[in-house]
């Protein structure tokens, strides 16, 4: 699974997240595709390298036309509903601006859908939120069991001129939204001026699973994502690592061939389905692309007889797998849980039995075959034209399969 790490520790907007996902290598694309998706008016965003106190960034500048629009939060939330985005985007963007509109009403006294966001409702803040979720999908760190490590965020001090005239920073939105959050004023040297805007706070606590220093990780990939001014004596960037938990193996073999994936394990424990429909429910699970899925028989409380489903899937799959789950059977909830797997190599060869082809599943360990399993479909067809019951043909596809050894 994915971990990250935000170093906000000088300050973070969703401009600068924008630039360290791209100087990260997330493609412009993904950023631009998802924007156009919603962006109602023209939006363009233009990358550039630069400098912030000698650190080289990438600088995202969003360009859109002149526009006076202050959106609620009910317009935004239309907006994103009926944009043809990846749902993955959809969902992490609506839970960003959920999250600021519920902090807007508590600090001006309202309801969120009647709060009107001015500047955070501007293009480019839209641009920002909804670019900078599709580069965390495009990372994965979005999935269950993916790490998002946020460090103490810089506020900044001073004062900060908005569309409610002069206030204190962090302003009272900032403030609200990093509540419970570990935040400073910034670094020895750092300038009176506001370090992290409103879209910035409700990116990264939306997007954080925990906060504090760089977690033990194998960093595959560093970001610099550069803020518009270039203050003196202030880094003015925010960097971005990506990479995978040091604990769990990279996807990938080891020494021995062993093939090493990481995968989710989504439970359900239910009580109330028909049994006859269980065979048609693993069917639909491995359709939606689960790897593998299965039943264990457990006693609920009340002493009520019960099963736990289980699904091992891959990242990618996740969200349609646990669609198929909610859609056909009786549950409400689900368990998600990140899993490493190891694998034997393993290929797939011929053998006959009088005649009739059976396909033996054939794993190797060092090189050296250490499992041999006649496909079990194999054998029954093998049975059934032969007239011998299957277990006789399942024990000759064994020897037969045997003298592949070495």
């Amino acid at each position: 699974m994915t971990t990250l790490w935000i170093d906000a520790s000088s300050g973070a907007s969703g401009d600068m997240l924008l630039g360290a996902l791209l100087d990260a290598g997330v493609p412009l694309a993904v950023l631009s595709d998802a924007v156009d998706a919603i962006a109602p008016e023209p939006v363009t965003l233009a990358p550039e390298r630069v400098t912030r106190h000698g650190f080289a960034a990438t600088l995202c500048q969003v360009h859109v036309a002149d526009s006076v629009h202050h959106r609620t939060w009910a317009e935004i939330r239309s907006l994103l509903a009926s944009a043809p985005l990846a749902a993955r985007v959809r969902d992490l963007a609506t839970a960003v601006f959920t999250r600021l509109a519920e902090a807007e009403a508590a600090v001006h006294g309202t309801t969120p859908d009647d709060v009107h966001f001015h500047e955070v409702g501007a293009l480019d803040a839209i641009a920002d939120v909804v670019g900078v979720c599709a580069g965390v999908v495009h990372l994965h760190a979005d999935l269950p069991g993916s790490t998002v490590v946020v460090s103490p965020v810089a506020v900044g001090s001073g004062t900060v001129h908005g569309a409610h005239g002069a206030m204190p920073v962090p302003p009272p939105a900032v403030a609200r939204l990093l509540q419970g959050f570990p935040s400073y004023a910034g670094p020895p040297g750092a300038p009176e001026m506001e370090l992290c805007t409103p879209t910035g706070a409700a990116l990264l606590t939306t997007l954080a699973t925990a906060s504090g220093p760089q977690p033990s990780m194998v960093t595959t990939a560093v970001g610099v994502g550069a803020g518009g001014r270039d203050p003196a004596g202030h880094a003015n960037v925010l960097r971005l690592l990506v990479g995978h938990a040091a604990s769990t193996a990279a996807p990938g073999h080891d020494l021995t061939g062993v093939a090493t994936t990481e995968e989710v394990v989504i439970e359900a424990n239910v009580d109330d389905l028909d049994p006859r429909l269980w065979p048609g429910v693993i069917e639909a699970l491995l359709a939606a692309g689960a790897r593998d899925a299965w039943l264990s028989p457990i006693t609920m409380k009340k002493g009520r007889p019960a099963h736990t489903l289980h699904a091992l899937v891959p990242p990618q799959a996740v969200a349609e797998v646990r669609r198929t789950i909610f859609a056909e059977t009786s549950t409400i909830g689900v368990r998600e849980h990140a899993v490493v797997k190891r694998a034997l190599p393993r290929e797939v060869v011929p053998v006959e039995v009088d005649g009739e082809r059976v396909a033996v599943k054939v794993a190797r360990l060092d090189g050296k075959i250490v499992n041999l399993q006649p496909e079990w479909d194999d054998v029954a067809r093998a049975a059934t034209a032969l007239g011998r019951p299957a277990h006789d043909v399942l024990a000759a596809a064994r020897a037969a399969a045997h003298a592949l050894r070495p």
